[in-house]
């Protein structure tokens, strides 16, 4: 096979990207080079993307000239290449996907640890991606949103600069570039937390469609599992008949055997956005019923009954108002301390402390400990973890999802040979304890109980939210499920008392207000 000519863009994020395919390439045979074209989205810095013309402003020359002979490969970062292709080319080959999460950038004198996202009120924070604004904003209604545009390093260095207290960027780039980061406070911000954009840390190797020996070629390159992924995301897309200024994530991964899909889309970069997750056993029509649930005029439930007390400003509260859904939040049982002093000999030699609730986090802050500097933090989900900032400290480890024998697994692989304190609940299920190995020293402190609260009127509400298995003794020690009214579990334990009463309910995916929200978004209330 002839050398061949490999079209892309001049920054050093595209020249990464090519050299990657370009080595690849070698790898199996292939001698190439690097041909640098300047597209529209180079030549235009002054302008937001949303404001430019058309669609692939980083994508129409490179195309134009492989259509025109000039090159026999353009390499693509997915994301920025409109749904649908100019006749006559072709996606031939897709590489393993890296890490497509988000990175927030701080400026270490703009840090709040004891805020969500650890950062100041009010702070200026650069991007120029609408789906980045409308999520980021869901999370942190007080943050400033100004456009930044300019590649990698160039955003890197106004935030040097101080143009902005952070900034935003897709981890991929970062982790290929292999920048240092040590001189800000860095952020890791999970996929469903804030949903990348559909292909976001993918690759497209663009060729013409009638160069079939190089599309064979091409096969070495392909990771089947990434196309099959990033397909349902980009097909998302199409149908919504977006381009990369709508503010949409999507983001689907395969896990155990199923696809796991989260979507996020606002109206506009400043609308709050609606999340849906959905967990199937293959992709067929579930990109058309995503779109569905986003277009058609269905009807969402009028009331929601949640166990517990929703703050006025919560991320729940809000993305349910927007749909003038009502809220009825009310706890159906009562914690009392059982501990009032916490002897500082107790917490000598202690390597981490494991929190499994808010009510944990809190009870055991109220006793004032005095914790050693080395003592790290494990959180069931991002509601224990936002507790725990409040009291100051940053968890080392989430976990995230509401299978609680995945999380107990993934921290006991973290924490062998070490001392793990867990300050509890006195009727707590121990499931963290129980999965822990036996090189693990465990430090056992209830510190709290539970009540239940007397005579607990019934709820008409169209859909029902149960925070723990307590909740749900106490609400079915009197009350029984009205005909239509659809239940909500929070967490294994809690779905797990339905299980035994025979009553069908549904598992958010994470334990936390976003996985509420998800689920309630998903519910249909039949007419």
């Amino acid at each position: 096979m002839k050398k061949l000519i490999i079209g892309t863009r001049g920054s050093d994020l595209a020249l990464w990207q090519a050299n990657f395919i370009k080595d690849k390439l070698a790898e199996i045979g292939a001698e190439a080079e690097l041909k640098i074209i300047k597209t529209q989205g180079d030549k235009i810095l002054n302008l937001r993307l949303d404001k430019l013309e058309g669609k692939g402003f980083f994508t129409k020359e490179l195309e134009e000239e492989l259509l025109g002979g000039t090159i026999d490969i353009a390499v693509h970062s997915h994301k920025d290449l409109p749904t649908n292709h100019p006749a006559g080319l072709i996606i031939a080959a897709v590489p393993e996907r890296e890490d497509p999460s988000e990175l927030l950038l701080i400026l270490k004198d703009c840090v709040d640890i004891t805020q969500k996202l650890s950062l100041k009120t009010g702070a200026m924070v650069g991007t120029s991606s609408n789906r980045r604004k409308a999520q980021l904003l869901a999370l942190r209604p007080d943050l400033n949103i100004e456009d930044l545009r300019g590649n990698v390093p160039t955003r890197i260095g106004k935030l040097r600069d101080e143009d902005y207290d952070a900034i935003l960027l897709a981890k991929a780039g970062v982790n290929r570039l292999g920048i240092d980061l040590s001189e800000f406070h860095v952020e890791v911000l999970d996929t469903t937390e804030l949903v990348p954009s559909p292909a976001q840390g993918a690759l497209g190797i663009q060729i013409r469609e009638n160069d079939t020996e190089l599309f064979q070629l091409l096969q070495q390159l392909n990771h089947a599992a990434t196309a099959e992924e990033i397909a349902v995301e980009r097909k998302v897309l199409n149908l919504f008949e977006g381009g990369c200024h709508m503010p949409l994530g999507c983001y689907c991964k395969k896990e155990n055997g199923q696809f796991e899909v989260w979507t996020s889309k606002a109206e506009s970069d400043e609308d709050f956005p609606d999340r849906l997750f959905y967990r199937v056993d293959h992709l067929d029509g579930l990109a058309e019923k995503i779109v569905e649930k986003y277009t058609s005029e269905r009807k969402l439930p009028s009331k929601v009954f949640i166990s517990r007390e929703i703050g006025e400003h919560s991320y729940f509260r809000r993305a349910l108002e927007k749909h003038h859904i009502e809220i009825e939040g009310r706890s159906l049982i009562r914690t009392f301390p059982i501990v009032h002093v916490l002897d500082p000999f107790y917490l000598k030699n202690i390597d981490w402390i494991f929190f499994s609730s808010r009510n944990c986090v809190e009870y055991f802050f109220n006793l004032k400990p005095t914790l050693s500097k080395k003592t790290k933090f494990g959180v069931v989900g991002r509601g224990s973890e936002d507790a725990l900032r409040r009291a100051g400290h940053l968890a080392d480890y989430v976990g995230e999802g509401g299978d609680i024998d995945e999380v107990a697994e993934g921290f006991a692989a973290l924490v062998e040979n070490e001392t793990v304190m867990f300050p509890r609940a006195q009727d707590s299920l121990l499931s963290i304890q129980k999965a822990l190995k036996e090189s693990t020293k465990v430090v056992d402190l209830p510190i709290y109980e539970t009540a239940i609260v007397d005579d607990i009127d019934q709820t008409y509400a169209d859909v029902l939210i149960f925070t723990s298995p307590s909740n749900v003794d106490a609400y079915f020690a009197d009350n029984l499920l009205d005909p239509g009214q659809q239940v909500i579990a929070i967490g294994n334990s809690t779905g797990k008392k339905f299980d035994e009463m025979g009553v069908k309910y549904l598992l958010p995916y994470s334990p936390d207000e976003i996985g509420l929200a998800e689920a309630v978004f998903g519910i249909d209330i039949k007419s």
